[in-house]
């Protein structure tokens, strides 16, 4: 089975009200122009360097959205290129974002990223810090960013009562914000969960963007735009 197929075959089976985000991270360009043709114009990127590479070389219309964690002193390379950062997970990074935002005369669509799962070696916000944000109205310290929902990733393991106690927690804490601090806001109702192995259960959770790599494009491969180091 080719991209186009096992692409197109996620696509139908995700509900409508689910998007999905095409990990292009460590593919080459012709197989991301195979996507491209297919249909596909939402991809992810977690690595600045590959994402300026392969933005140079792929159609406009592609709408980008980086999704892996990010240093601050790269900020400044992505914020006129992506259309969603789904990493935001500290203080410091979203200082950053508002400055370069602001800068670059847009607004921004970020994701908090909340730590959901077991692994320490995850990044993001405690479910704590997340609800102290909002409590102290902290979203309004950022003109120039658009706080669209809420990122998580779940622990790796084939135990999926795990998964799916994590990925309730992080639907539970977005509907709590969605219905209280961002209560009639139209522009909070991304719940970023779920990638190739754990997908399905993120959509039952509520998951509105899915992010998958591998069921598409297969294994990746070698990096070869250099170390994001």
């Amino acid at each position: 089975m080719n991209i186009a197929s096992r692409l197109n075959r996620i696509k139908e089976d995700l509900p409508a009200n689910v998007r999905l985000v095409a990990v292009s991270k460590f593919q080459e360009i012709p197989d991301i122009r195979e996507a491209y043709r297919a249909g596909q114009r939402l991809f992810g990127e977690s690595r600045v360097q590959e994402l300026l590479a392969k933005y140079e070389h792929l159609p406009k219309d592609v709408e980008w959205h980086f999704i892996g964690h990010l240093q601050v002193n790269k900020v400044k390379y992505i914020v006129p290129l992506v259309a969603m950062l789904h990493s935001a997970d500290s203080i410091k990074l979203l200082n950053e974002l508002e400055h370069h935002a602001a800068k670059s005369g847009r607004r921004l669509k970020v994701l908090l990223q909340v730590h959901i799962a077991q692994e320490e070696a995850k990044f993001g916000f405690s479910f704590e810090e997340v609800e102290d944000f909002v409590n102290n109205k902290m979203p309004e310290c950022y003109p120039h960013l658009i706080i669209a929902g809420l990122m998580g990733m779940a622990t790796l393991t084939d135990d999926e009562s795990q998964v799916c106690k994590e990925f309730s927690g992080l639907s539970a804490l977005f509907t709590r914000l969605k219905e209280g601090y961002f209560s009639g806001n139209e522009d909070f109702k991304e719940l970023s969960m779920g990638m190739s192995d754990d997908y399905p259960l993120a959509v039952e959770a509520g998951s509105t963007l899915v992010r998958i790599g591998t069921k598409i494009f297969g294994d990746r491969k070698q990096p070869f735009y250099g170390s994001d180091t």
